[in-house]
C-alpha cells in the first residue's frame, strides 16, 4: 500500500521545523505559512481565527496532497499587521480558548465524578 506510515503525521522529523514562513513578493503584506503534520482540522480554526482580526483581508488553506502531513496557509493583512503578528495572535487566541475549553471540561468531569 501507499500510503505511509501513520506516525508521520504527528511525529516530526529530527530537525524539522513545525512551520516556514515566505514572504509574497507579488502581493504586499501577505505571505506563506507552511505547517508540517498538521491537517484540515487546525487549518480550518486558523482560517476562521485569522478572519475574526480587523486587519487580516485574506486567510486561506490548502493541504496540497492528501498522502503528505503539509497544510500550507497564506495570509494577507491591510498593512496595520504584519502577517506573522496576525498569526501569532490567531494561534495565541485558540490558546487561550482551549485552555478555557479544557477548564470547563475538568470542572464538569469533577462535578459529574461526585455524583
Amino acid at each position: 500500500m501507499n500510503q505511509p506510515d501513520r506516525y508521520v503525521q504527528f511525529v516530526l522529523p529530527e530537525g524539522e521545523q513545525k512551520v516556514k514562513y515566505k514572504a509574497d513578493t507579488k502581493l504586499k503584506d501577505a505571505g506563506t505559512f507552511t505547517f508540517r503534520s498538521e491537517d484540515h482540522t487546525i487549518g480550518n480554526m486558523l482560517r476562521m481565527q485569522l478572519h475574526a482580526d480587523k486587519s487580516t483581508v485574506f486567510a486561506g488553506y490548502r493541504i496540497p496532497h492528501p498522502l503528505e502531513p503539509v497544510m500550507v496557509v497564506k495570509v494577507q493583512t491591510n498593512g496595520t499587521k504584519s502577517c506573522e503578528d496576525a498569526m501569532m495572535h490567531a494561534l495565541q487566541d485558540l490558546g487561550n480558548e482551549y485552555q478555557i475549553m479544557l477548564e470547563e471540561f475538568d470542572q464538569a468531569v469533577a462535578a459529574f465524578n461526585m455524583h
